[in-house]
């Protein structure tokens, strides 16, 4: 399996956020870092999509994204939260997992061709469970990247 957008290893994280606006800030911070994109913009791009709806995907998965001008691809992160925080999903479950996706601006069809296909991957239940159990962000990355899922879980 091959994401659907540009994974960097230093954008999987644990994160230890309690709440719906830690934990977008905290993504935010981790595109930063990952991507060297500007932290303000990208929050402010994921508080402004929140604010249309929850991105809660449901099933323990928040799938916050948004267009960020400057970008030329879509590009990922993950956190994984330590303990489970209320995020306004559909089905009213907490998130631990988060997938953030950033796309360019004039990305059209390719933003939602990626928002698919991440929903795809979640739904599946045995990959979201690796996912979650994973022993490090690490066997994450290696999951997502389509590497040996035998040694990552």
């Amino acid at each position: 399996m091959t994401p659907p957008f540009q994974i960097d290893p230093a954008a999987v994280a644990a994160c230890s956020a309690t709440t719906k606006a830690q934990i977008l800030s905290d993504l935010a911070n981790c595109f930063a870092s990952a991507y060297h994109v500007d932290a303000a913009q990208v929050l402010a791009g994921l508080v402004e999509r929140e604010e249309l709806g929850s991105t809660g995907f449901g099933r323990g998965i928040a799938i916050p994204h948004a267009r960020l001008a400057g970008t030329d691809r879509a590009i990922g992160a993950i956190l994984r939260l330590k303990t489970p925080v209320p995020f306004d999903a559909a089905d009213q479950l907490p998130v631990e997992l988060v997938v953030g996706l950033l796309s360019p601006c004039h990305s059209g069809a390719d933003h939602l061709h990626a928002l698919a296909a991440i929903s795809r991957l979640l739904r599946d239940d045995a990959m979201r469970e690796r996912l979650l159990s994973a022993p490090d962000n690490q066997a994450v990355y290696a999951l997502l990247i389509g590497g040996n899922d035998r040694d990552a879980a």
